[in-house]
């Protein structure tokens, strides 16, 4: 499995991600919201576009469905069953534990909500180079999505129970170039957090010389994403919300929602 940034709506903070099967030369796109970009892409990997996935319904996400669809007739798009009346040009509707294949790549629906009802992640297995989690705006690097639609126990199940069972080697790709901005927050929240530390020193390097932060290993998030970091007693001190894990989510969401680092 190969995955290939497609830096999309030409903001270099909204990712979409090519996931190719090169043997079999067909690819997936997640969340191909600027399909002229996507087809670019596809384009320079001389692959087959068989599947577009889509995390949730949101324009910067799943907007592009429609003339993508246009531009490659057979391309099969993926969407959470429960919010297809949301996703424009949907053609397949999947749930919890479903299975897609591209190629020879598996990928299984995840269902995260919070962010938005019918939000979902895509884990595909890779026994060489780990797994990998495509995650749209459920699980940022450092962070996590608004929670637009749903509340702070839903979050908490998504990040700490959905994604928190996954092995500490799994690659997040996320869906926006936000790292800097949320290990900020995190320093704020645990200043003596030394993982935080030496991961937001590390991300304001690689963000000066244009490269991306995206992806990261799961493990990672444990020891610096404040979100899956709610039942420390350091995170919890901090929000005022000792003992109380849901409150510390929630509260920890308001405070970065007003957050000006």
């Amino acid at each position: 499995m190969r995955v290939q940034l497609v830096d999309l709506l030409h903001v270099f903070d909204n990712y979409g991600w090519l996931i190719i099967d090169e043997a079999a030369g067909v690819a997936a796109i997640i969340d191909p919201s600027d399909p002229d970009t996507v087809a670019e892409a596809v384009t320079d990997a001389g692959v087959t576009l068989t599947h577009a996935l889509c995390t949730h319904h949101h324009w910067d996400h799943a907007g592009g469905n429609k003339k993508l669809k246009a531009r490659f007739p057979d391309v099969q798009i993926v969407g959470y069953g429960q919010d297809a009346h949301r996703i424009p040009a949907i053609d397949r509707e999947v749930g919890a534990g479903e299975r897609i294949e591209i190629g020879a790549l598996v990928a299984e629906v995840l269902v995260v909500p919070c962010h938005t009802r019918g939000h979902v992640a895509y884990l595909f297995r890779d026994d060489k180079d780990g797994d990998a989690l495509f995650c749209g705006d459920t699980l940022f690097i450092a962070g996590c999505g608004r929670f637009m639609e749903g509340d702070a126990a839903q979050m908490d199940h998504a990040l700490n129970t959905v994604l928190g069972g996954l092995a500490d080697d799994t690659r997040v790709y996320c869906g926006h170039e936000y790292t800097v901005g949320n290990l900020t927050f995190a320093a704020h929240v645990e200043p003596d957090n030394a993982a935080i530390a030496a991961k937001l020193a590390w991300a304001r390097a690689e963000r000066a010389a244009g490269r991306p932060t995206v992806p990261g290993p799961l493990g990672a998030e444990r020891q610096h994403n404040p979100f899956m970091r709610v039942r420390e007693p350091a995170v919890q001190r901090a929000m005022g919300t000792e003992g109380d894990p849901i409150a510390t989510m929630k509260a920890l969401r308001e405070a970065k929602n007003r957050f000006k680092g």
